[in-house]
């Protein structure tokens, strides 16, 4: 296989590992194996144009036409002309194929639908990418730019997972950038007949780039020990380190620990996440459940608690995990005094809903549940182990409803030590205001519980906060002094408050995650979507254990222990829930399921919702920012590169094979001089125009301690400079091509590295370009004024005219 047609078959490896990083977006991946096709014939229109051979712009051309045509047979068949070439009406379907696209990308959740038009983003922007990286890889021969349209790549799969993508994508990405720069480095090395030094077989001369039986001599065997390495150490670090889960609401990857008792789990902020459930434009369903009770307003679907507060965040503490016990332990704190109820409640989750923790409510007593779970007893959670995730499980859950009363909650004792240290630990860069704030609406209180219930009026009720999801998330100190000031905010920013808050009048508390009780169905089951995901803080008291409050205003539903005069709702008699096919999922999404309990008894749900069959996703990317980032990502990384670039292909093209110049001999020779020289201004030697050629190669050897073969080298070119400028018929000098690169590998031999690096990366010479651009400026300014001088109608003078007359 030639050198350019194995670059052309790493560089079609090389996008194909790259959009790899796209398969956890979309969901089913068979649109991984059309690209590859597409791609495939991309790439062999590009080596048959090459072999006409064809100019690098044509050849560049006629593959862009071709997957035009390609994409056109795929996607808008029917509205080509013959079925297969575009036309007015095949675009019109394109734009609305990929307006469509934009669209779903901001409707679905990760995995979204293969729809067509996500289909065409992403299969056209794998052909495009795959385009780009074999124009500058084999069309020009540079294979070290052809990284940053693969980086854009992948940067644009790993924003879209919203950070979640598994290191093994970035490492097949990276490994086929690194199989490209090789396959470049082979063949630039096969050009060169011979190298230049390195180590032979012992009793051997080293001659040849590649030994008779085939076996790659030094430069090359280091370049794979090098690549090896590399590609060892990309697949060590990533899996030495603790994986990275995309959020409690999204898709996450697999589970913590192993078999036993050992492993630990830490939670992710659910911040963002969450945020994102509240504003999809459409609701989507997330679970169904059925329980034996009739009062469902308590029946929130804990799945975490965040319980370390750091000043930056809430978050989980790490936690040790076992295997799920049959019987789950007491909960803490609980006291046989308080009223408790057994509530049984049968789960279904949906099948598009993946994420590690468990959604059940609390205190659960009892899971029977299939997979690999493990539990966490302190938070009473439980999270998937290896890989497993709520995605389509059933599960039937025994738990409790704790039913204490107001005197039980005012005459509760102090907590444990350990437990009022832990849970009631505030930063230090905690704002004076929350402290003031939580002693002064508090006043009055003779007990916890009183200051608990008054906190939570304050929010929900008296404090004039106005709830609103598109306020700029944040649970740091600083965000919950903005809260308090502004007043508004989503359930995030109550919860987090009042948290901070009871800690600072030493109530042990923390913040728990999950889901509002949801809305019932006509088949008796309840519906949970992606609008009921809530945060609320679970403040402690002994004798009760942890206990929920309900602080956000229009979402939930206050707990009648805090509220003394209500009634308590009791739970129906114990019974084994059903679990039939009534209790499956569905996907379209109740119409009232985004107006809850609460808020109905406000009168604020307005109108009934009509049915929609597509839910919302996790908030999507709108194709424009997609775009941006990647445009973003490409000038970040292309314009300190430009200089670079521009150096390389001016070597490249000063350094073409010779036949390219048999016309003018003159030209190819001085084109291999302004090499040398511009090479020697790159290394600190700046070009003397007042010397002749010989005069400059003296100056250029002497300055740059040069010897053997670069010192001669430079003389030689300087000879066929002189030759060709004074000898009545120029000849052309064979070999000046190599004698350039022998100069070149003198002076970087005598010169340091970071003088060798800033060489590469900012080349003096790289001032020629705005030396030529100011000429061309130059010459248009006198063209345009001489332009207009000769439009302008000469006047004759007086004199002149008097004459005239005179005559």
């Amino acid at each position: 296989m030639s050198g350019r047609g194995r670059l052309a078959l790493c560089a079609f490896a090389a996008t194909m590992m790259a959009a790899t990083s796209l398969l956890p977006l979309v969901n089913p991946a068979a649109w991984i194996l059309q690209a590859a096709f597409l791609l495939a014939i991309q790439t062999g229109v590009g080596a048959l144009a090459r072999r006409v051979p064809l100019a690098r712009p044509l050849t560049i051309l006629a593959q862009a036409v071709v997957t035009l045509v390609l994409l056109t047979l795929v996607f808008a068949r029917d509205q080509a002309l013959g079925g297969l070439l575009p036309g007015p009406e095949a675009f019109e379907q394109l734009d609305r194929l990929l307006q469509q696209g934009a669209d779903d990308v901001g409707r679905y959740a990760i995995p979204a639908p293969a729809t067509d038009g996500i289909k065409l983003l992403v299969v056209g922007g794998t052909l495009a990418i795959g385009l780009v990286v074999d124009a500058l890889a084999v069309t020009f021969r540079s294979a070290a730019p052809a990284g940053l349209p693969l980086l854009a790549l992948y940067s644009v799969a790993a924003g879209l997972s919203d950070g979640g993508a598994s290191w093994l994508w970035f490492v097949l990405a990276s490994a086929g950038y690194l199989l490209l720069l090789l396959a470049e480095g082979r063949d630039r090395l096969s050009q060169w007949g011979r190298v230049f030094g390195g180590a032979a077989r012992p009793g051997r001369a080293q001659t040849a780039v590649f030994e008779p039986d085939g076996a790659a001599l030094a430069p090359v065997r280091t370049g794979r020990r090098i690549g090896a390495l590399a590609l060892g150490i990309a697949l060590v670090i990533p899996a030495a380190l603790p994986a990275m889960g995309s959020g409690l609401f999204g898709d996450t990857g697999g589970g913590s620990g192993e078999g036993g008792s050992g492993g630990t789990i830490s939670a992710v902020n659910p911040l963002v996440s969450l945020q994102n459930s509240l504003n999809q434009p459409e609701d989507r369903e997330v679970l169904r459940y059925r329980t034996n009770t009739q009062d469902t307003q308590d029946m929130y679907l804990r799945i975490v608690a965040l319980d370390q507060f750091d000043g930056t965040s809430w978050k989980s503490s790490e936690r040790k995990i076992k295997d799920v016990p049959d019987v789950l332990p007491q909960p803490e704190g609980l006291s046989p005094s308080v009223g408790t109820a057994e509530i049984r409640t049968s789960v279904s989750a949906a099948g598009w809903y993946t994420q590690n923790w468990l959604p059940m409510p609390y205190p659960a007593t009892k899971i029977d549940i299939g997979g690999h779970w493990r539990f966490e007893p302190v938070g009473r959670t439980l999270v998937g182990d290896r890989g497993q995730t709520t995605r389509g499980v059933q599960y039937q859950v025994t738990s409790l409803q704790v039913r204490p009363t107001a005197d039980q909650l005012a005459s509760a004792p102090p907590a444990p030590p350990a437990l009022r240290t832990e849970y009631t630990k505030v930063p230090s860069s905690l704002p004076p205001v929350v402290s003031s704030t939580a002693r002064r609406i508090t006043r009055g209180a003779t007990s916890d519980y009183q200051r608990a219930v008054m906190l939570q009026d304050w929010f929900a009720v008296r404090g004039g906060f106005t709830y609103d999801t598109q306020v700029e998330s944040g649970s740091g100190t600083e965000a919950i002094a903005r809260f308090l000031k502004d007043k508004q905010g989503f359930c995030v920013h109550f919860s987090f408050s009042m948290a901070a808050m009871a800690r600072v009048l030493g109530i042990p508390a923390r913040v728990a995650v999950g889901f509002t009780p949801g809305d019932p169905r006509s088949d008796g089951t309840m519906s949970v979507g992606l609008r009921d995901a809530h945060a609320w803080p679970e403040l402690y008291f002994e004798g009760v254990g942890w206990t929920r409050f309900e602080p956000t205003p229009s979402r939930g539903s206050a707990p009648d222990y805090t509220r003394p005069d209500a009634p308590s709702g009791s739970p129906t008699d114990p019974a084994k829930p059903s679990a039939g096919p009534s209790a499956q999922p569905s996907a379209a999404p109740s119409p009232s399921s985004s107006c809850t309990a609460q808020m109905r008894k406000q009168n604020d749900c307005g109108g009934p919702v009509a049915p929609v069959v597509t839910g919302g996703g996790d908030g999507g990317t709108p194709l424009a920012t997609v775009a941006a980032v990647a445009l973003g990502v490409l000038a970040v990384l292309g314009l300190p590169l430009l200089p670079w670039l521009w150096r390389v292909r001016a070597r490249a093209r000063r350094l073409a094979p010779g036949s390219r110049h048999e016309a003018d001999p003159a030209a190819a020779t001085l084109a291999v001089w302004r090499e040398i020289t511009d090479t020697a201004w790159d290394h600190g030697l700046p070009p003397d125009e007042s010397l002749t050629p010989r005069g400059a190669a003296e100056r250029m050897v002497r300055l740059g301690k040069l010897e053997g073969e670069a010192a001669e080298s430079v003389h030689r070119a300087a000879t066929a400079v002189e030759q060709v400028l004074y000898a009545p018929r120029p000849l052309a000098t064979e070999g000046l091509e190599q004698d350039a690169r022998r100069a070149r590998a003198g002076l970087r031999a005598s010169v340091t590295a970071w003088v060798r690096l800033r060489a590469d990366l900012a080349p003096r010479s790289a001032a020629r370009v705005v030396w030529a651009a100011t000429a061309r400026r130059e010459a248009l300014t006198s063209s345009l004024a001489a332009r207009a001088k000769a439009l302008v109608p000469r006047r004759t003078p007086p004199s002149e005219q008097g004459a005239e007359g005179s005559s």
